[in-house]
């Protein structure tokens, strides 16, 4: 066969080259987006869980103080004694346009100046106090550690009127 009978034979394709390539090229990127989008949601579920495993731990930890908690009251109360919870507040904000009532209480702990802090013992009363005053103060359970090291720095005594160490 002459040369020019083959070349005649060769078919022009029916779609152009440049749209195979283009449909090639949105086949792959529609894969790549989906291979990421799969590897995304992996990872956020991940992290999801991730997120109430330690909503959990901290959810099993708060029940488990509860129940420490009324397991020492309760052996005080058979033993004859009574387990008293102590909490330290500070308070944070002045007087300026300060209400009576938040103010005496302020008084009652002790409390005329910012930054002043006192140990109170927590009843029915102290805490409907605590909750009165919460704008102007923080408050929480201190620890032993804390306690030793408070009462070392700043803690004092009084004897009529005069202070000491």
């Amino acid at each position: 066969m002459p040369v020019a009978a083959t070349k005649a034979k060769k078919r022009v394709p029916a779609v152009p080259e440049t749209a195979l390539k283009g449909k090639k090229a949105a086949i792959e990127a529609r894969a790549k987006r989906l291979r990421l989008s799969v590897l995304r949601r992996r990872k956020e579920r991940q992290k999801r869980m991730a997120v109430f495993k330690k909503a959990e731990k901290y959810q099993l930890q708060y029940e488990s103080m509860a129940k420490s908690e009324l397991q020492k009251a309760r052996q005080a109360k058979k033993h004859g004694n009574f387990y008293a919870k102590v909490a330290f507040v500070v308070r944070i904000r002045g007087i300026n346009g300060l209400h009576p009532k938040p103010r005496k209480i302020l008084q009652l702990f002790r409390m005329r100046q910012i930054n002043n802090g006192v140990f109170v013992k927590l009843n029915k009363a102290t805490i409907n106090m605590l909750r009165i005053i919460e704008p102007y103060i923080m408050w929480g359970y201190p620890d032993l550690k804390s306690v030793r090291s408070l009462l070392y720095k700043r803690g004092f005594g009084r004897l009529t009127a005069s202070e000491f160490p």
